[in-house]
């Protein structure tokens, strides 16, 4: 068994390695994690990959990704492994359990006991390194409060956006309109449950199947200059929802037309933590198990496009950077 281990490391805008590392041990409260899967999470990874991630800290809700977005710079947060070794004072029942753990792609790594997540009863590796996207969604979905009979639009159908779509059909809405440039993820939209799936450019048919606009639309794509869409889409006194993080684009918002008058809502939401009006009754913990069932509900490992070894790292990267419409989601394999 090779002695060492292997993370993948972006070093500057477009540029990833795979470099060789010491096999960690663990320490006090920690396990030795055996990386079987990891999941590329499109959207920020690759404002990383591309040089677009904001100056700052990574996320300081997540111990893994620690220090301040630069290069050369780890990132990820979406593994699936098996416990091969643990500390003294860790019970030995943990050994050989499968667990999840927001961790960047790396073939081994040790991480407190505490930090990680078994996998439930039921959900594959395949799905569980969806678990980040699908608890994205999840929150977008609890922040924007559709109401049964509504009239919906998603602007964009990433990974995000279709898990995202599909956890909105399940709330019975009037009309649910999809938009996305790439047939492939259109195509999943609708299998998805969206009532239409449509481009950008088709505004005329979104809006006949929206009569006086949506009265919620989420912006997904992850693109700056689609939120003024994501405002036009909407119809007045309705709730845009913004989940894209654009990073250090930026972003002109059309403040000055209809939006004055109609009242909207813009809703920013973003997972690291509770929005205010769900932490009476609500956790995260208990926002988490909601995202374990709609993975065994979702089977959401029907999304992966494409399977890698980690070696081939600079390849999966630039295959979602040049060829977004055919790579939805790219895994891993170790």
């Amino acid at each position: 068994m090779d002695a060492d281990g292997y993370a993948v490391t972006f070093t500057a805008p477009r540029a990833v390695e795979v470099r060789r590392e010491p096999r960690p041990s663990p320490g006090p409260g920690e396990v030795l994690v055996e990386t079987l899967l990891s999941a590329i999470s499109p959207g920020s990874e690759m404002l990383v990959y591309r040089g677009l991630a904001p100056v700052g800290a990574v996320d300081a809700t997540i111990a893994a990704l620690g220090g301040s977005f630069g290069f050369p710079i780890r990132y990820g947060y979406a593994a699936v492994g098996r416990i091969a070794a643990v500390a003294p004072d860790v019970d030995s029942a943990w050994l050989g359990r499968l667990v999840f753990a927001f961790n960047p792609h790396q073939t081994h790594f040790a991480a407190p006991i505490d930090a990680l997540h078994p996998l439930p009863e039921g959900v594959a590796p395949e799905a569980a390194v969806f678990l980040p996207n699908m608890e994205t969604a999840v929150s977008f979905v609890m922040d924007g409060r559709p109401v049964i009979g509504e009239r919906v639009a998603v602007v964009g159908q990433g990974i995000v956006g279709l898990l995202t779509t599909a956890l909105l059909a399940e709330m019975l809405p009037a009309a649910l309109v999809a938009l996305d440039a790439y047939p492939l993820r259109r195509d999943w939209a609708r299998r998805l449950g969206a009532t239409a799936a449509l481009t950008p450019a088709e505004l005329n048919a979104a809006r006949a199947i929206l009569p006086d606009g949506a009265d919620l639309t989420y912006e997904l794509s992850g693109n700056p200059q689609a939120l003024n869409l994501a405002i036009d889409l909407t119809g007045d006194f309705g709730r845009v929802v913004i989940g894209s993080w654009y990073g250090r684009r930026p972003v002109e918002v059309d403040l000055g037309g209809r939006f004055h008058r109609a009242q909207l809502q813009l809703i920013g939401s973003q997972v690291s933590h509770l929005a205010p009006g769900w932490r009476g009754r609500w956790t995260k913990a208990r926002r988490l198990d909601v995202a374990w069932a709609m993975l065994r509900r979702h089977r959401p490992e029907r999304l992966i496009t494409h399977r890698l070894p980690l070696r081939r790292a600079a390849e999966a990267y630039r295959l979602l950077d040049e060829q977004p419409e055919e790579a939805m989601q790219i895994v891993f394999e170790y």
